[in-house]
C-alpha cells in the first residue's frame, strides 16, 4: 500500500534532521520540544534567533509542507516556527544555512517575481517550490534552494510530530494502560517460529 505524502515525511522526519544538523540526533529535538513546550504556548513565543520577516517566511513554508488537512491542522497550527526558532537558538551548526536559505528564497523570488516569496501570490509560491522541491531532480542552479527546501521540510516534519498536534496525528496510543491485550496471536508467533512456553 502506497504511503501518503503525509506519512512519508512522519517516517523521515528524525532520521533526516538528526542526519543534516551536526551533532543533532533524536535526543537533542525531543529536548528542544519540551523546553519550547514548557517556556509559553507556541502561539505566543516571539522569534529568538530569526528575524520577524524571516520567521513569517518559515511559517509560509511550513504550512505549504504539512497544510492542514480533515485529519488534524497545519504546521503552523502545530507551533513548527517557534519550534524552528527554538532549535536554531539550541543546536549549533543550523542558523546559517537556514538563514542562507531564506535569503536564497527572497533573492529568487525577486529576480523571477519582483518581489519576496511571502508576497508572492499562492500559485507563484507554488511554482517556485515545484522547482526545488526535489533534489534528485533539480534544474541546474537551483542546487542551493533544493539543500534549504530538504533542511526546511525535516524541519517542519520534526517539529510538527513531536508536538501534541502530531501526537495526535500519529494516532499514539503510549503511556496508556490496554489491560486487554493478550500477547501476540497463535498465527503471529508460528509466523516467527516461536511457540508459547506450556506452564
Amino acid at each position: 500500500m502506497a504511503l501518503t505524502r503525509r506519512e512519508t515525511l512522519k517516517l523521515m522526519a528524525f532520521a533526516a534532521l538528526g542526519a543534516t544538523i551536526p551533532g543533532c540526533g533524536p535526543s537533542d529535538i525531543e529536548r528542544a520540544a519540551a523546553r519550547v513546550s514548557k517556556t509559553m504556548p507556541l502561539a505566543d513565543r516571539e522569534p529568538t534567533t530569526l528575524n520577524r520577516h524571516e520567521y513569517d517566511t518559515v511559517r509560509v513554508l511550513a504550512d505549504w509542507i504539512i497544510p492542514a488537512d480533515d485529519r488534524s491542522g497545519s504546521a503552523s497550527d502545530a507551533g513548527v516556527p517557534a519550534f524552528i526558532d527554538f532549535i536554531l537558538e539550541e543546536t549549533d551548526g543550523i542558523e546559517e544555512p537556514l538563514k542562507d536559505g531564506l535569503k536564497w528564497l527572497d533573492d529568487h523570488s525577486e529576480s523571477t517575481n519582483g518581489t519576496t516569496f511571502i508576497a508572492l501570490e499562492t500559485a507563484q509560491q507554488r511554482a517556485i517550490l515545484d522547482r526545488i522541491a526535489w533534489p534528485d531532480n533539480v534544474e541546474p542552479g537551483l542546487e542551493r534552494g533544493a539543500e534549504f527546501f530538504t533542511l526546511m521540510r525535516d524541519l517542519t516534519a520534526s517539529g510538527f510530530w513531536s508536538s501534541q498536534l502530531g501526537v495526535e496525528d500519529l494516532g499514539y496510543m503510549g503511556n496508556t494502560a490496554n489491560p486487554g491485550w493478550e500477547g501476540c496471536s497463535h498465527e503471529a508467533m508460528a509466523h516467527l517460529g516461536l511457540t508459547y512456553d506450556e506452564a
